[in-house]
């Protein structure tokens, strides 16, 4: 008799919560659903390394032109990866990309800063500070790839010494200091 008499009585505010209450704990809770794109940028991150190892690791093809004429060396040492420079006659190429125009080897004086007496070129020194940057970039992500600022020089034989001068100031201020002179061995080809 007392189960009827409960099931007859109207129902109470504080039973009426204690149902709500029960019926919310047997719901299961909405999920968000979307895309988690973290393990995404972590898996490029990966890809990005991975590809600039592999380019950078590519061997350093010369090919001898009336504007590029390598001088020779007997020294044994092989070249190191490192970040590419090529001076001809006309031009200064950093990683395959031309970043200056010379005349007869020579670099304008309005792109020095100092103007004709100065040492720092300009263009090419706001071109390193990038290739730095990016480098020093890789360098913190992958411990297996420190950076040294190491350069691998081309340069023509014929390049004026104050020519060749500016650029290694330049490439000074810039924080790459250990310069490595690509040279032909004698009888040989590239090296």
């Amino acid at each position: 008799m007392a189960e009827e008499n409960s099931e007859k009585r109207p129902a109470t505010l504080a039973d009426c919560k204690r149902i709500i209450r029960r019926k919310l704990r047997k719901r299961e809770e909405h999920e968000e659903v979307g895309l988690n794109i973290y393990p995404m940028m972590d898996m490029m991150t990966i890809l990005l390394v991975f590809l600039i190892m592999q380019f950078a690791s590519s061997a350093a093809e010369v090919v001898q032109t009336d504007e590029l004429q390598l001088p020779t060396s007997t020294s044994q040492v092989e070249a190191a990866q490192a970040l590419g420079i090529v001076i001809s006659n006309n031009e200064v190429v950093v990683e395959g990309q031309s970043v200056l125009a010379l005349r007869n080897g020579a670099v304008d004086p309005s792109l020095k800063q100092g103007g004709g007496t100065g040492w720092l070129i300009t263009p090419l020194f706001n071109n390193l500070k990038q290739h730095r940057d990016r480098l020093k970039l890789i360098a913190s992500h992958n411990t297996q790839r420190p950076f040294h600022g190491e350069v691998r020089l081309i340069a023509d034989k014929r390049t004026p010494f104050r020519t060749l001068g500016e650029i290694i100031y330049t490439l000074g201020q810039s924080e790459f200091g250990a310069l490595r002179f690509i040279v032909l061995k004698p009888g040989q080809g590239s090296q």
